[in-house]
């Protein structure tokens, strides 16, 4: 195959940081540095907060309206009600206020869907948005976005990103389904008589502050159930923290717009979105990528959907077959039904049909290690892409020394469940150049997209960066193998 490696590096960027919320370790420690702060003069506050804007202001945007929202969240522990200067309350919130920097470590692990704005551009020449992996501080992973152009001639063009990035405003009045929430609360095996009491008391469209109301009332009413009741509460609240929106400035250039983890399930991070154009029966059209939550020591896959790479819904898979890493949709629904490639056992690659998108009952075994290449295990890079002879689909293998390798398969357009060819030897393997980084031997992806006949492929090499390769198409089928 002329598979053409573009030389393209795009390197971890340790400026590139985000400001956040600081909580101090021990929670007596925030009155004590709020007291500190109270005993300083005026004269000294304007001078520290001064310094502080002149070290890092210029770092970031929408700074001080950060600092305001930082005070807000811990004025509680004022002992007084006695009315603060603006300084004096920018300056505490500046004390709960820290940097991240959210790819210090790691840049890699690409995804890769048409942007949807194709405006402007030159006959033949498409614009694209890529997500990647982000591992800082921690080893906390989150998403971040880039952008790019491939020309006629196959040529990959990065526009440079800015020099900040902001991580994004949690939708306070997010609404959830209630059909659909109850559901998902059926799944968990959560259908005690609390549920009946509180979600009799919600609209079929609710917010998270009208299901905190709901369930104070329901405890209230049942105080001799209340011990009892705690954890189911929780387990509510959890389930709907779990699902939630978040929103970019939608001013913003998509290089400054991450996807930083907020619910409990994400604390240690967002591992791997496989994002996909996803084109509905009617004709609409929606991004969905499916991720893996980590709190550091279990995984849960997830899924997150948007319009305009904007605004983001993050939900919850459902199901018993919801397990482990990789799960990739494919960009349409077949027979009706929504598909997904899984790995349930860590080792076979797996077909998924549902009628739902967030709930998944049954899977069919597909793909086994054949080659030695990937005796260790298989699993998908990314969702399916569709073409005239069938779904392609790019593997990723692991063989001897833990060497991950990225292959492609083929599998029938009407039931993909059937395998019609595969490539005995790997599409791409870790060269030279390629094996040294954070994970060595690795080169890997979580999708592609073709152009014209020719596949382009973005992926990361041992778990560090990230750059492109390209191959006709019509190169990998005449390498494939009839299974």
């Amino acid at each position: 195959m002329h598979v053409r490696r573009t030389g393209i590096l795009l390197r971890p960027n340790n400026a590139r940081v985000l400001y956040r919320p600081f909580h101090p370790p021990h929670p007596q420690r925030a009155p004590r540095i709020i007291g500190r702060i109270m005993e300083l003069s005026e004269a000294v506050i304007e001078e520290l907060l001064a310094g502080v804007l002149a070290e890092f202001h210029g770092r970031h945007q929408r700074l001080l309206g950060f600092f305001f929202e930082r005070f807000e969240a811990v004025r509680h522990h004022l002992l007084t009600d006695r009315p603060l200067s603006e300084a004096r309350r920018l300056v505490i919130g500046s004390y709960f206020t820290q940097e991240y920097a959210l790819e210090s470590a790691a840049l890699f692990n690409p995804s890769i869907v048409w942007h949807p704005d194709q405006s402007g551009l030159p006959s033949g020449t498409r614009r694209f948005l890529i997500s990647l992996r982000a591992i800082g501080e921690g080893h906390i992973s989150s998403v971040g976005f880039r952008a790019g152009t491939v020309d006629a001639a196959g040529t990959i063009a990065l526009a440079e990103p800015t020099g900040f990035v902001t991580a994004p405003r949690v939708v306070a009045n997010a609404t959830y389904d209630k059909p659909l929430f109850l559901r998902k609360l059926a799944e968990l095996g959560i259908v005690d008589g609390l549920v009946e009491l509180v979600f009799d008391a919600l609209d079929d469209q609710f917010t998270l502050g009208a299901l905190e109301a709901a369930l104070a009332q329901a405890t209230r009413q049942q105080r001799a159930r209340r011990k009892e009741w705690e954890p189911l509460a929780g387990a509510i609240l959890a389930l709907a923290r779990a699902n939630y929106e978040i929103e970019c400035d939608p001013a913003s250039d998509v290089s400054e717009r991450v996807i930083f983890p907020y619910s409990p399930a994400e604390t240690n991070g967002i591992e791997d979105a496989r994002f996909v154009r996803f084109v509905d029966d009617d004709g609409s059209v929606r991004h969905f990528a499916t991720y893996t939550a980590f709190d550091g020591s279990v995984t849960l896959p997830q899924i997150v959907e948007t319009d305009d790479f904007i605004r983001f819904r993050v939900s919850t898979l459902n199901g018993p077959e919801i397990a482990n890493k990789g799960m990739a949709l494919f960009p349409r629904r077949i027979g009706g039904c929504y598909a997904m490639l899984s790995r349930q056992d860590g080792e076979n690659i797996y077909l998924m049909q549902s009628d739902m998108l967030h709930f998944w009952h049954a899977k069919r075994l597909i793909l086994r290690p054949t080659h030695a290449w990937e005796f260790v295990q298989i699993g998908n890079c990314g969702p399916p892409i569709e073409t005239p002879r069938g779904w392609l689909v790019l593997t990723h293998g692991v063989g001897p020394m833990r060497k991950y390798a990225i292959g492609a398969v083929l599998l029938d357009r009407d039931d993909p469940a059937r395998v019609l060819a595969r490539l005995p030897e790997p599409l791409l393997a870790p060269n030279a150049n390629e094996r040294a980084g954070y994970v060595p031997n690795v080169v890997y992806t979580c999708g592609a997209l073709l152009h014209d006949g020719l596949l382009v492929v973005p992926y990361s090499m041992s778990d560090y960066a990230t750059t492109f390769a390209t191959v006709p198409l019509a190169d990998v089928f005449a390498a494939m193998t009839a299974t």
